[in-house]
């Protein structure tokens, strides 16, 4: 890293130490409450050493290129969120000259867990040949039954997933997406070609296509459901400018890139009301998981667009 420490300690002045005197702020206020196994400081040293390490796709050290403001918005989105890059919860992107901090789908199952109180949020494939059956109240599904043969399990006869977030009351809500579906989520990713259709054989979602729907599938159920049970939540609030900031700084360095002469094809996607539940703990189940959980990392770091 280029930088000097009389650099880095501006830098963490401008940016760490304003966030942290913000959080302290509204957490005297009653604004925000964390719960008793997070602690924002450790976060936050968490951060500022992973940030040192980050790069935008020029291999430019991301305090170099970015600008104090969007560090210190994205430290602030993380904290508020009640999220930790120790604990894979998310990722720090550089867009351009702006950095911003993206989920990860168990970051938002962490976020909903602790602003909705959910029990538990699971996720499971549809196979061809499973029996699925549910009824529609009130737009919502409900009832929803899976029955599934052993010898219906192939990555290659997957026609869809569905989520099921449990509130500590019981009540149910779920969430359900085709292949289909699934597919045009993955196609927002810059990875994916322009007239793709599917996932191209050995990508990370040819190889874990069930981990990569089932995060998927969460995300959409997580976020839609967040949106409908409060909307006037500070944790709320920078859930969803964590999402849109992200889409803007793309954006903005899309059209810098075609400004500077470079011809790219945009296509610009509204934000859904998409994306990553249970999370029996911040640590997923199985290596398999693990393993889509490594690429996912790897894949955050590497291209300018978030991972579906």
């Amino acid at each position: 890293m280029s930088q000097n420490k009389n650099e880095l300690a501006m830098i963490k002045k401008d940016t760490v130490d304003v966030v942290a005197e913000k959080v302290k702020a509204f957490q005297e206020n009653g604004d925000v409450h964390f719960p008793p196994s997070y602690s924002p400081q450790n976060a936050m040293k968490s951060a500022w050493l992973t940030l040192q390490g980050i790069q935008d796709k020029n291999k430019r050290p991301a305090l170099e290129v970015c600008t104090r403001d969007s560090v210190a918005n994205s430290l602030l989105d993380m904290v508020v969120q009640g999220l930790n890059p120790a604990k894979k919860q998310g990722y720090f992107i550089v867009y351009g000259n702006t950095l911003t901090f993206q989920r990860s789908y168990f970051g938002t199952m962490a976020v909903t867990k602790q602003v909705t109180g959910a029990k538990s949020i699971d996720a499971a494939v549809i196979y061809e040949g499973d029996e699925v059956d549910y009824e529609m109240k009130n737009s919502r599904i409900v009832n929803l039954t899976h029955k599934q043969k052993f010898g219906n399990i192939n990555k290659e006869n997957i026609i869809g997933a569905y989520a099921t977030i449990v509130l500590q009351d019981g009540e149910v809500y779920q969430e359900l997406m085709t292949i289909e579906e699934l597919r045009k989520a993955w196609s927002k990713a810059q990875f994916w070609g322009k007239d793709q259709e599917k996932e191209k054989k050995g990508s990370t979602h040819d190889e874990f296509k069930q981990e990569m729907a089932k995060k998927s599938v969460i995300n959409r159920a997580c976020k839609k459901f967040l949106n409908s049970s409060n909307d006037s939540n500070l944790v709320l609030d920078h859930f969803n400018h964590t999402d849109e900031a992200a889409e803007e700084a793309q954006l903005e360095e899309e059209i810098q890139t075609n400004a500077n002469g470079e011809i790219i094809d945009i296509e610009y996607n509204e934000p859904e009301q998409e994306q990553e539940p249970e999370q029996p703990s911040d640590q997923p189940d199985g290596d398999l998981e693990q393993a889509a959980m490594d690429f996912e990392q790897k894949e955050a770091q590497t291209t300018s667009g978030p991972n579906f």
